[in-house]
Parts: C-alpha cells; sequence; structure tokens
C-alpha cells in the first residue's frame, strides 16, 4: 500500500503559520514594531496607508543585519532571540519563534532595508508571496525598513473578510498603544494617509501615557508603586470619579510586554471594591516585573497571555498595593469619622526630620511710644457719634396726594354679587382613582378592559426614547438647548475620529460643537432637550464604546445605532421608584409608539394576563 503523509512545500506551510500569526494588518504592526524594539532603536516611525491594506512600513535606527542576516530571517523558525530550549525561560525579548517574517513574506509584497552601523553599504530585498524577486547592495542609512504591501493579495479569502478602515485602523492603534507605553524612553512617530497621527518623544512613564490618551489623562493618575521578592509593581490607576463604562484603557505589562489576564484584572476591580459606580471600569497602566523564569509567554501565537508559577500570591499584592495607593493619595475613603484631616501628616514628610523654627526680633520695637499709639488708636476726643439715618417711612414722603387716576377709580361701581357657583355639585366630583402602580421598582401594572398589563419600565423606556430620537435624527432637525457655560470633554485620538466621522448625526440628534485646535476635545455648547448636562459624558461615552466595531456605512443604520445607544443610556433604570404621573406618562408613551411589543433590541416590553388566566390561578 502506498504511504499517504507527505511534507509540506514551505510556501504551504508559511500559509498555514500566517494564518495564526497574521489575522489582519494590526498583527503586522505589531511584529514589526516589536522586531525594531529588539533591535534597541531609539527611533521608530510607523506608516500606514488604508489601514494597513494598501501598505505597512515600519522604519527604525537599530543595529541592522547583516547579508547573511537579512536573507535568513524571511526562513521559518529561523531567529536571533533563542538557542536553546532552555531560552524560552529566560526571554529577555519580544519575539522568539521566528515564524513572523516569513508569515508576511507568504502573504504580501514585502520590500526591506537593512544595514549595519559598521558597514559601507546596506542590503535591499524584495519578496512576494515567499518568492526572492531582488537582492541588491544599496546605500542606506543605520538600521532598518520594513515595507509590507498588499496585505493577503494572494488569500482573496481572507482579505474579504477584512473590516472597514476605520475599524482596522482602531485595532492598529491599540498595537501601537501597546508598544509605546511599554517602551516611553523610545521616540515613536505614526503617520497614517500622509497626517501624523502621534508624536512621542521619549520622556517618562507619566508623559507617555498623557501625550498618548490627551492631557487631561494626568490628573486621573494615581502612582502605584511595590517591591517585593516575588514581583516588582509599578505605574497608575486611575482615580475612582474618572472610572468609564467602557475597558478602553486597561493595560497590564510583564516584563515590557503587554498581556490579557481576566485573573489580574479581577485583583484590580478588588481593590476598587465599594468605591466605583455599578458598570464602572477603572483605566490602569501597570507594569509587573518577575523573573523570566517564573513565566511562560510560549502559550498563544500572539503572545499576550502567559501563565505564572504563583498566581495566587501575584494576586494577593497587585490587590494590596493598589488599595494601599488609592488610600495613600486620599481617593479611597477611610472609617474614622472623628479625625481631622487637616492634622494628617502628608505620606512623602514622615521620615523627614523637624527643623528648628527660626526667630526675628525687632530690636526697635516700643510698645509705649507715643506715635506707635496714636496710629494705632483714635483718641477719645476724636470719637464721634454716628449721625441717625432717617426711617424707612421717609421714603413714601409725598405719595399721599390725591391723583387724577385714584379720584376716578372712587366713581366706578362694581357687581357686589359674587360668582361662587361651580358647573358640579362637590358630591359628584369624583376623585381620581390610581390606575397604575410599581412593583419592585421593576414593573408597572396598568389594569385593562380584559385584566392587566404589566410593564417592565426601562425597556419601555427605551423604546419610547428609541422612536423619539429616531423621528429627531430622520424627520425633523431637533431642537437644542443652549448651554449657560459649554462643557470641555477630553477623548483620545482614536475617539476624537469617530466623533468626527458622527459629527452630521450627532448634530442632527440636538449637540451643538466643535473640534478644539489641539484635536483633544470638543467643546460643547449644545445639547438635546431631553438630556440633562450631567448626563452628556456618560450618554457619549455609552456611545463610543458601542461603536468599537465599526460605524455603519449608511445614514440610516448610523442613525440607528447612535439612537439605540442614547436610549440605551438615559432611560430609566431598574430599581428607580416613579411617581404616579411618570408611571401614566411611561405608559401612555409606550403605547403610542410605532412598535410597542419590543425594546429596540427585540425584547418584550410588556405582558398582558387576562382575568380568565386569573381565574384559573385560583381555580382548585
Amino acid at each position: 500500500m502506498s504511504s499517504i503523509i507527505q511534507l509540506l512545500p514551505d510556501h504551504v506551510a508559511n500559509q498555514i503559520a500566517a494564518g495564526e500569526v497574521v489575522q489582519r494588518p494590526a498583527s503586522v504592526v505589531k511584529e514589526l514594531l516589536e522586531n525594531a524594539v529588539d533591535a534597541n532603536a531609539s527611533d521608530i516611525k510607523l506608516i500606514i496607508k488604508e489601514a494597513g491594506k494598501v501598505m505597512v512600513q515600519v522604519i527604525d535606527n537599530g543595529k541592522g543585519m547583516s547579508v547573511t542576516d537579512s536573507r535568513l530571517c524571511f526562513e521559518r523558525h529561523a531567529t536571533s532571540k533563542i538557542r536553546l530550549a532552555e531560552d524560552l525561560f529566560s526571554l529577555n525579548t519580544k519575539g522568539f519563534r521566528g515564524e513572523a517574517l516569513a508569515s508576511i513574506a507568504a502573504i504580501a509584497h514585502v520590500e526591506m532595508k537593512t544595514k549595519q552601523d559598521q558597514e559601507e553599504l546596506g542590503t535591499q530585498i524584495i519578496i512576494e508571496g515567499s518568492k526572492f524577486v531582488s537582492q541588491e547592495a544599496a546605500v542606506l542609512p543605520k538600521g532598518t525598513s520594513f515595507a509590507v504591501k498588499n496585505l493577503f493579495f494572494n488569500i482573496p479569502a481572507r482579505r474579504n473578510f477584512l473590516k472597514s478602515d476605520s475599524v482596522e485602523f482602531r485595532h492598529i492603534v491599540d498595537e501601537f498603544h501597546r508598544v509605546a507605553l511599554a517602551h516611553p524612553s523610545i521616540y515613536f512617530t505614526f503617520y497614517h494617509n500622509g497626517s501624523e497621527m502621534f508624536n512621542l518623544p521619549g520622556s517618562s512613564l507619566r508623559q507617555r501615557i498623557v501625550n498618548i490618551f490627551s492631557g487631561k489623562t494626568n490628573e486621573k493618575l494615581v502612582p502605584v508603586q511595590e517591591e517585593t521578592e516575588i514581583v516588582s509593581i509599578q505605574g497608575f490607576v486611575s482615580k475612582p470619579e474618572f472610572a468609564k463604562k467602557s475597558r478602553g484603557e486597561q493595560f497590564f505589562f510583564v516584563n515590557d510586554r503587554f498581556i490579557k489576564s481576566g485573573y489580574l484584572h479581577h485583583a484590580v476591580m478588588a481593590a476598587y471594591e465599594g468605591i466605583l459606580r455599578d458598570g464602572a471600569q477603572p483605566s490602569y497602566f501597570l507594569y509587573l516585573t518577575v523573573p523570566p523564569n517564573t513565566i511562560d509567554i510560549n502559550i498563544h501565537p500572539t503572545k499576550t497571555e502567559i501563565k505564572f508559577d504563583d498566581e495566587h500570591a501575584l494576586y494577593a499584592i497587585l490587590r494590596s498595593s493598589i488599595k494601599h495607593s488609592l488610600g495613600q493619595f486620599n481617593v479611597a475613603p477611610v472609617l474614622d469619622f472623628d479625625r481631622d484631616s487637616n492634622l494628617d501628616t502628608p505620606y512623602n514628610y514622615k521620615d523627614l526630620k523637624g527643623e528648628t523654627p527660626t526667630i526675628q526680633v525687632d530690636s526697635t520695637f516700643n510698645p509705649f511710644s507715643d506715635d506707635k499709639v496714636n496710629k494705632h488708636y483714635a483718641s477719645a476726643s476724636s470719637y464721634k457719634k454716628p449721625e441717625p439715618t432717617a426711617s424707612w417711612e421717609s421714603l413714601y414722603v409725598g405719595l399721599k396726594q390725591e391723583t387724577h387716576f385714584q379720584s376716578a377709580a372712587t366713581n366706578l361701581s362694581f357687581e357686589t354679587e359674587e360668582v361662587t357657583g361651580s358647573l358640579f355639585n362637590d358630591e359628584e366630583v369624583e376623585h381620581a382613582v390610581q390606575n397604575v402602580y410599581q412593583i419592585h421598582k421593576k414593573y408597572i401594572v396598568s389594569p385593562i378592559k380584559s385584566g392587566m398589563v404589566i410593564v417592565d419600565q426601562q425597556r419601555a423606556h427605551q423604546r419610547v426614547l428609541y422612536e423619539q430620537f429616531l423621528t429627531n435624527m430622520t424627520v425633523q432637525q431637533a431642537s437644542s438647548q443652549q448651554l449657560l457655560f459649554p462643557l470641555d470633554l477630553f477623548f483620545s485620538s482614536s475617539e476624537m475620529e469617530l466623533i468626527d466621522d458622527l459629527k452630521l448625526s450627532l448634530i442632527n440628534t440636538g449637540f451643538v460643537f466643535e473640534v478644539a485646535p489641539d484635536n483633544a476635545h470638543v467643546v460643547i455648547s449644545g445639547i438635546p432637550v431631553n438630556i440633562t448636562e450631567s448626563e452628556v459624558s456618560m450618554v457619549l461615552e455609552q456611545l463610543l464604546s458601542d461603536l468599537e466595531d465599526g460605524i455603519p456605512e449608511n445614514s440610516f443604520s448610523q442613525n440607528d445605532t447612535i439612537a439605540k445607544s442614547m436610549a440605551k443610556s438615559l432611560a430609566v433604570k431598574t430599581g428607580t421608584s416613579l411617581t404616579v404621573k411618570e408611571q401614566e406618562n411611561l405608559v401612555n408613551g409606550l403605547f403610542a409608539c410605532k412598535d410597542p411589543n419590543v425594546s429596540p433590541f427585540q425584547k418584550p416590553t410588556f405582558i398582558t394576563m387576562r382575568v380568565e388566566d386569573l381565574d384559573k390561578k385560583f381555580a382548585l
């Protein structure tokens, strides 16, 4: 019988590996930026065209590669990062598998230029779909430049599954943030379609965070620092009042490598227990340094998952250090009600020794000197009694003369009989009976002819608001209330791009705003009439969170998404007590809707219960 197992050709194996390593343009950005960091570069440029679908280019001033290395780096499992299997437990570099460049070259057109500092000439290599097209010597600056063009040109199915440009660009920005935050000492610049998106000179960690996430971030940050034998923790967490609904600004770094860990995230949330609003998510930028032999990075192709030797100890240390920082900077409340906060010693002054106060003496001072007394005290003869002011009656002197109007008014006659009757007799007036009732601050019960209707107050209000917003945006121009003092709301660069794309739809909703010259915040001067000033920030945060997966292409879908998001944010929540009038208005508003049966998210808003159904319940 003939054998059926055979070795795959290299170009097929590379395309299979590319399916794991390169999922979208952001994966290429991650691999190339990490290679530039591993090359000890101090200046890295990222250039993107059309969200990476046309080109991704990374230019660095690192140590470069020799002629042999430049050709060998595109082979599978060829790497400069490790030599032995034991090296996996002492990793100090980003990459180690040697698969990224081979996988990228298998599904794109790659042009690489590289030169070492001591060499006179560099090397230029062009590869198209794993095939070497050319290799030439060239005059180049020190460092390496990778240009990856036409991603997935030979796998059209993968290219068709890519999302819209705005979504792919957001993923690229996320990867850029992760590398830039891990290495604040490196100068990063980022260009998209010819315009500069980020310019981040080497700086401290705090300054790097502020440069990426706008200047307003500085006042939100609380420093965290802890040194133990197991782990060294440093970084920043946000104050509880700045927590958002979305989980955008949450970063864990282990040995300068970005990771995702639900377990460590739970430790952070446990530290904030009791001081966060429901559903709010704090921002954090936490850097953990552990011995390399206590972690295993080789878990997932993207290398964002890590196994720790002692997760429980890490959890406890992280939770306690964040709690300590929140308490140390008076962010968390203290349960000592008799304590005078004015007598607190600042944390930074606890180890300082007191200094002897300096005393200044005025040797010329004479308390019995006459001129001193005259300066400060008036003599008894100079004291004058204040003159009495006129009484309040003097204000009305001269107003008692009778005017022509007053004399004419005395000649007028009036009907002496008062009309005291009413349309109905008192006994005929029936007091209004309460027709609606609220149960458990969640449901509203209203009687109807056949029985009763039970309404979910939150879903019903969502339906009412949704149809109101949709009508304002599509049928008529929404009315707007002007603010006496404009609101300044700060957003990240990616959020600012989203707001710019949604500008027309937001104006149709009733928002009046303009983008500030620094392109880091918006100035809101008008808001829709059914939104209060305190709810504006929450509504926009929820909207940006809902649009993380991309803005719909056609205008109706945009308006529909915005209306749903705003209705979800502003609807009355479960657990809110409503007055009888509010309950009646909500029920009447629901049944005036075009589709009162379901909420905007296709969940039932009410159920009916007939009298016959109740009779059956009581039947023996």
